[in-house]
């Protein structure tokens, strides 16, 4: 047998490594966070951020996709790695460093249904969540302020509307990311300055008040600005 065959052996213990979600969505009461009851031990019974271990196959991006998916039935586009945990004591079982990832989806366009090692999967209100297992109290704290302060200089909150959308909505939409009330002129002025949004020839159906004129984001219009140097920032 050659000697390629063979696993290395390493003088010194590894710590495992895992992957966990922060996933966001937005409906008419605001933002939500994607969390699961925890089915097995440790913390069973728990609220946490999907997540598990990383096979030995997988890229870390790889291994995050199939962990939501595995345990909430969702398949994300927008995902991005957020940052490290490692805290020695972080998890009970063994020195575990997670690896965290940073998803939006439009809610309203994916149904969550509970599997693998989760009991249940549930929107949450971003500032009513409960206690979560392991540090993912802490986690979800650093993927909202990565999203707050992301979305003033990036059109990423339009991975969170629907795809046609009022500029009510768009409004509504930063007021919840950056707490705060917004001036309507002011906003929709600087919004439709910009050029990114096209004007449909539509309006908002089955509403009570006055239906409004519906947007899309004009993603080519606006990969074409950055090219000429055009900067986002709301």
């Amino acid at each position: 047998m050659s000697k390629s065959n063979h696993p290395f052996c390493y003088e010194y213990a590894r710590p495992a490594v895992s992957v966990d979600c922060v996933t966001f969505g937005l409906d008419e009461d605001g933002l939500k966070v994607l969390l699961i009851e925890r089915k097995l031990e440790p913390f069973a019974g728990c609220w946490a951020l999907p997540g598990g271990f990383v096979e030995m196959h997988e890229s870390l991006e790889t291994a995050a996709k199939r962990e939501l998916e595995e345990e909430t039935g969702l398949k994300v586009e927008y995902l991005e790695q957020l940052f490290t945990f490692g805290d020695v004591q972080r998890d009970p079982r063994d020195r575990v460093i997670t690896v965290a990832y940073f998803a939006l989806v439009k809610l309203t366009d994916h149904a969550v249904e509970a599997a693998s090692d989760a009991r249940q999967a549930v929107w949450f209100p971003v500032d009513e969540t409960p206690d979560l297992a392991f540090d993912h109290d802490q986690i979800l704290q650093v993927g909202f302020e990565r999203l707050r302060n992301k979305i003033r200089y990036q059109p990423i909150g339009f991975d969170l509307l629907p795809k046609k959308f009022t500029l009510r909505q768009l409004q509504q939409l930063y007021e919840h990311l950056l707490r705060r009330p917004l001036d309507k002129r002011n906003f929709r002025k600087r919004i439709l300055e910009m050029g990114i949004l096209q004007e449909l020839d539509e309006v908002e159906q089955g509403v009570a008040h006055r239906a409004a004129r519906l947007y899309r984001f004009h993603e080519r219009q606006y990969n074409q600005l950055v090219k000429q140097g055009f900067n986002f920032e709301i």
